[in-house]
């Protein structure tokens, strides 16, 4: 169930990080020549700068149900995620 949890939590960060790509073509690259005796072409040259994302926990205090049968919840300290993402600048 915790895992269950986590996973769901961050697959939109996972997917924001992935959003955050910034990736600069500096050398298109080039085609080799169509005749028959042609030149090996080139892959191109790109510059990818990722986002810097920093994952901590922090302690948060949240109410949680008491395993007893009655619903009376109390207080209990948690770890809950907490994530800084840092998109480069262009």
């Amino acid at each position: 169930m915790k895992t269950t949890w986590l996973r769901i939590a961050f697959a939109p960060l996972l997917a924001l990080g992935l959003a955050g790509c910034d990736a600069d073509v500096k050398d298109p690259g080039k085609l080799p020549s169509a005749d028959v005796d042609v030149e090996p072409g080139r892959a191109p040259d790109i510059d990818v700068q990722t986002p810097d994302v920093d994952v901590k926990t922090k302690e948060k205090t949240v109410d949680v149900p008491d395993v007893d049968v009655d619903v009376n919840t109390e207080k209990k300290k948690v770890k809950v995620p907490d994530v800084d993402v840092d998109i480069p600048e262009e």
